[in-house]
């Protein structure tokens, strides 16, 4: 009994060790000028400092790649993550969206962030600053709805 759990011990360390080549790439896309939500639309400084904060590191190509990006197999959850985020929602890519585009995503940001389906709960185990106040989440909510109330419906 004590040599099988002796072997079952190296064999799963040696798994681990060997997943840990098996990695996701992680990189930020190209950030073009006149595109992100900053350049397209008014952005207050208080506001930015929100989505810097809470919402940047998957939504758009400004991630900060936390210290277990480096580990398998958080990595890959963490990619999946962020992969998601992006296509979801991308700050950077705002200019890219057609402006009906842009209200349904300035809606869902109100309703993501006063449900507390965002910032995700799994992100706020190790990133607990990103964790929005209710003022934060009111001042999200109120700017997405002046900036949805400046775009003319297509």
């Amino acid at each position: 009994m004590k040599k099988a759990l002796k072997i079952v011990a190296i064999v799963t360390v040696a798994g681990f060790i060997a997943i840990q080549l098996i990695r996701p790439t992680f990189s930020n896309p190209t950030i073009v000028a006149g595109q992100t939500v900053e350049d397209s639309a008014n952005v207050p400084a208080e506001v930015q400092m929100v989505l810097s904060r809470s919402c940047n590191d998957c939504h758009s190509n400004k991630t900060v790649y936390p210290w277990y990006s480096q580990i398998t197999p958080f990595n890959w959850f963490l990619a999946d993550h962020i992969t998601e985020g992006r296509a979801e929602l991308n700050f950077s890519e705002w200019g890219t969206y057609s402006n009906k585009k842009k209200i349904h995503k300035l809606e869902e940001v109100c309703e993501m962030v006063e449900g507390g389906a965002m910032p995700l709960p799994s992100y706020l185990w190790i990133h607990r600053d990103a964790a929005l106040s209710a003022d934060q989440k009111k001042l999200l909510c109120d700017w997405a709805s002046t900036e949805k109330a400046k775009l003319p419906a297509e």
